[in-house]
């Protein structure tokens, strides 16, 4: 008999309305081995550029064998609108109505935060259905909320998520996250360690191998006679992206050198008024890209690059899903970084340098520079043959489906 997974992710998304990402690839690799998978989102929220209208309380679609629910909640101004808090509990309190909404009783379940709330929405349908509950950490709160927003943790919301984490670690038959030192923090706030499993965010190589063309236009807007140094993703505060431009600052009378960002984001168009206002020639601002053409602009790349903020919650690990794209480009990346469990350094894909420190940034960047094309061949390759061994979302879907049933790996 065939069996069902529910997936929950408040912000999980699909290709035309986000990005898709971690949990629809995973959710469909999951469907392509033949379980039935409901993939359960909100309607609304602020990473989505094209929300959906749903009429009544949810709203079913397929994608392929995958089935979509999103769930209705309110619109909010932006991440740290009120709203949005606001919004988890309504999210919670609609998630179990779908025990009348969804047909196909699950066998499994899997509750991703960071919205904490919902987890106990999860708990309660696991436990009318006795079936596993798997609880995923992809952003530890309310540790974020202390340690980066400054918030007291005598707050009683708070304490209130503290509670909701806890409970979490303890009832959940498995925990899971792409965060790979999260398991000791986790088993501080009293979770037994061999619950843990990291799944880290990959890419779907099928996907990545598609390797759809740019246009002619924005094809030819990358120097092609220059050391291209570029960064593809989000412009948001924590990609720290002010340190790039700091390097790009030092970087000036190394001509050869151009640093270039594709992208969208809240801090884009400070950043473009900061370049000019600098005169920094040697950065170039291109628009976002179809997630198909990812690849095809970072093989126009000498060296990509992925920064971060020096926050001390890093030092549970990072996952962003730009380091396993990059590995898959087969170019060598510069990362600035100062945290745990280092993917760049781990698999000799590149350099690393300590996060907001331009100087070093810009060492590194001449370093990489000076190298030989095949040094930094090897480099590229070590990437890559990690996503193949690593990183592939079908080896990852695989891992996860041996989780949700409490199963042993295949080998």
């Amino acid at each position: 008999m065939t069996k069902t997974v529910w997936v929950i992710n408040q912000y999980a998304s699909t290709p035309e309305t986000g990005i898709g990402g971690r949990h629809y690839l995973l959710a469909q690799e999951l469907a392509a081995k033949g379980l039935t998978v409901y993939l359960v989102m909100a309607s609304f929220h602020h990473v989505l550029h094209s929300p959906v209208s749903v009429s009544g309380r949810y709203k079913l679609s397929k994608a392929g064998k995958l089935n979509i629910v999103q769930v209705k909640v309110p619109r909010y101004d932006d991440a740290h609108s009120g709203r949005r808090m606001i919004n988890w509990f309504i999210f919670a309190y609609q998630l179990l109505g779908l025990k009348r909404f969804i047909t196909d009783k699950p066998d499994a379940i899997l509750y991703s935060s960071l919205s904490l709330v919902g987890f106990l929405s999860a708990e309660r349908l696991a436990r009318y259905y006795r079936v596993p509950l798997t609880f995923e950490v992809r952003d530890i709160w309310p540790l974020t909320l202390t340690e980066i927003g400054g918030v007291s943790r005598r707050h009683p919301f708070v304490r209130l998520l503290q509670w909701v984490e806890d409970r979490a670690y303890r009832v959940s038959n498995r925990v899971i996250s792409n965060l790979p030192g999260a398991v000791n923090h986790m088993v501080e706030r009293g979770m037994d360690p061999t619950k843990f499993e990291w799944i880290p965010n990959g890419v779907s190589v099928d996907e990545m191998d598609q390797n759809t063309a740019l246009d002619n236009q924005f094809a030819s807007a990358i120097p092609r006679d220059q050391f291209v140094v570029g960064y593809a993703g989000t412009h948001g505060v924590a990609n720290a992206l002010d340190n790039f431009l700091d390097a790009a600052n030092l970087l000036r009378k190394h001509t050869d050198v151009a640093l270039v960002l594709v992208g969208r984001g809240k801090e884009k168009e400070r950043l473009q008024v900061r370049a000019k206002e600098e005169h920094l020639d040697n950065v170039l601002f291109l628009p976002a890209v179809p997630k198909a053409q990812v690849s095809s602009v970072l093989r126009m790349f000498d060296v990509c690059f992925i920064g971060w903020k020096d926050e001390s919650l890093y030092r549970f690990g990072i996952g962003a899903n730009k380091i396993p794209e990059y590995f898959f480009s087969g170019k060598p990346v510069i990362h600035a970084y100062s945290g745990g469990a280092d993917p760049v350094a781990q698999f000799g894909a590149g350099l690393t340098v300590p996060a907001e420190d331009p100087e070093a940034l810009a060492e590194g960047i001449l370093r990489l520079y000076r190298m030989s094309q095949g040094e930094r061949d090897t480099m590229g390759a070590n990437g890559k043959r990690a996503v193949l061994e690593r990183y592939d979302y079908f080896l990852l879907a695989t891992r996860l489906q041996a989780v949700l049933f409490q199963e042993k790996p295949a080998d």
